[in-house]
């Protein structure tokens, strides 16, 4: 039985975070940057010289792991969760290493009705450990496929509002992004080690053809993209990107990034965007929003 009262006051404590130069390049690796090594642009996120770190890495950073499967009294179905949406929040730019603190709290819950689900928001507030100084705020939005009807009809908490639809026009910039076919293998090494992501037979058990790439992957790849495009391959430039997680990727496929300008000629502004897979037509990311700065 999900326990609405006790999910809702969960907090991660304070998770204790100390990464190295090292590690910003493999998470940069595990998003396919690099595949063209010659590329002077690509070669500062994996290359010790004028190293520096894509905004997205702060959604992997002080982690709390797996807490919905390990905190069985709460009675979260793990096997019936999805990833719905992912978001974060740039509020200084992070280092390429050090320590920093992570303390995610959950914010809403929100009850569709019996054989409906429920949706739960968690929030992360990302701190550099010396400073104090807050680098990022990160969200991610499960589905709790399982966990529908707790209220009794109530609802639980109010829904958040939806994300904005995308503009009717052409996109303004299109971006092809291949993935290799070992692409999860190398990003699970940033801290997500679902074996949905590596072992054949699991993939299988949860109705895949073969493990499929981790969603934060492909919202990671979005991220690359609006620096690249919007940006002037700046990273600092990015200050926020969330998205709706609606497909899975499977490693090797290419992933085709679109993206419109709605910033009304400011400096300032906001990209929205989707991404989709080339080789099967089908939208993996959408409802996009990226805010960037001059």
């Amino acid at each position: 039985m999900f326990d609405y009262d006790k999910t809702k006051a969960w907090r991660s404590g304070e998770v204790r975070h100390t990464f190295t130069a090292r590690d910003t390049i493999l998470y940069a690796l595990g998003l396919g940057v690099g595949s063209d090594p010659l590329d002077k642009q690509q070669l500062r996120y994996v290359y010790e010289k004028e190293l520096v770190a894509l905004p997205t890495m702060a959604a992997v950073l002080a982690s709390p792991g797996a807490w919905m499967r390990e905190r069985t009294e709460l009675g979260i179905d793990f096997l019936r969760l999805v990833h719905g949406e992912q978001g974060v929040k740039i509020h200084q730019p992070l280092p390429v290493a050090g320590t920093v603190l992570g303390e995610s709290r959950v914010t809403r819950i929100v009850d569709k009705g019996e054989g409906k689900g429920a949706v739960m928001h968690v929030e992360k507030l990302l701190k550099d450990a010396a400073s104090g100084d807050l680098l990022a705020t990160a969200e991610q939005v499960l589905f709790l496929r399982g966990n529908g009807g707790f209220s009794g009809g109530t609802g639980g908490d109010a829904p958040a509002a939806a994300l904005p639809s995308l503009p009717e026009s052409a996109p303004d910039a299109v971006l092809e992004l291949p993935t290799r076919p070992e692409a999860a293998l190398v990003y699970r090494l940033s801290g997500d080690v679902n074996p949905l992501h590596a072992d054949p037979e699991v993939a299988a058990k949860a109705g895949f053809p073969k493990p499929i790439l981790h969603g934060l992957a492909t919202w990671g790849n979005a991220g690359r993209a609006v620096v690249q495009l919007f940006c002037g391959h700046e990273p600092t430039r990015l200050r926020g990107i969330r998205a709706r997680l609606t497909s899975p990727v499977y490693p090797g496929e290419t992933l085709v990034f679109e993206g419109w300008r709605v910033a009304d000629g400011h400096a300032d502004g906001e990209v929205a965007f989707r991404v989709r897979v080339k080789e099967r037509d089908v939208v993996v990311l959408n409802n996009g929003r990226a805010q960037v700065t001059g």
